[in-house]
């Protein structure tokens, strides 16, 4: 990539936010923000189109998530780098991302420190952690290994996930079915699969939850 800017996806609901980590890019002269999209679904739709090399993907978006998007970009373009910039400061979602195929996880807190270091190590393939959040990641993780426990499960698969989340979102079943071209009854199947997994009861106690585990915003 030497002799041209890295070319940079950027994913986030906000548009101020989007403007904002712009700015922060784009006064670098190795990085160029190329493309800019609103929700998970789009960023994947964009990443495909255009030459990108380096998606930077906030986690609560609409339609699709940051993760979401991650996970299906990392099947379908694995030469891509993957940056997740949150404002969630939360062990679970990191591992998560690492899971999902990215190799940095930034909080939008001090994007305005780390952000350029990151998109710079995700391009050369390493790692970045936000400093300060290394000792408290390993520590929790030997913790873990010490119990016997090993890296935290997902409660609900990936299929069940993205419906959880345009439920929350208020779409009905007819709805869901059609965005995911599925069937009226396999939603109300993974739906019922959902609330059993969890313990819930109803479509208020699932939004909480989705809100808790940052699939929508609050």
């Amino acid at each position: 990539m030497s002799g041209r800017p890295v070319r940079v996806l950027l994913a986030d609901d906000h548009t101020l936010v989007r403007r904002g980590v712009r700015l922060i890019l784009e006064s670098e002269p190795d990085l160029t923000v190329v493309a800019e999209a609103g929700d998970g679904a789009e960023a994947v739709e964009l990443a495909r189109a255009r030459e990108v090399d380096l998606a930077v993907l906030d986690i609560a978006m609409p339609r699709t998530t940051g993760l979401q998007a991650a996970r299906e970009l990392s099947r379908r373009l694995p030469g891509l780098r993957l940056l997740i910039l949150t404002m969630y400061d939360n062990e679970q979602y990191f591992f998560e991302a690492l899971k999902a195929g990215a190799c940095g996880y930034v909080l939008k807190s001090v994007a305005d420190r780390d952000l350029v270091e990151a998109c710079r190590a995700a391009v050369r393939d390493e790692p970045f952690i936000y400093p300060g959040a290394e000792r408290a990641l390993v520590r929790s993780y030997l913790d873990r290994l010490h119990r016997g426990d090993g890296l935290p499960e997902r409660a609900v698969t990936e299929r069940e996930e993205e419906i959880l989340k345009l439920v929350a979102e208020g779409h009905s079943s007819k709805e869901i079915g059609e965005l995911l071209f599925i069937s009226v009854k396999t939603v109300e199947r993974h739906r019922a699969n959902i609330l059993h997994k969890l313990g819930l009861r109803d479509r208020l106690e699932l939004t909480r939850y989705a809100i808790r585990a940052g699939l929508v915003d609050p």
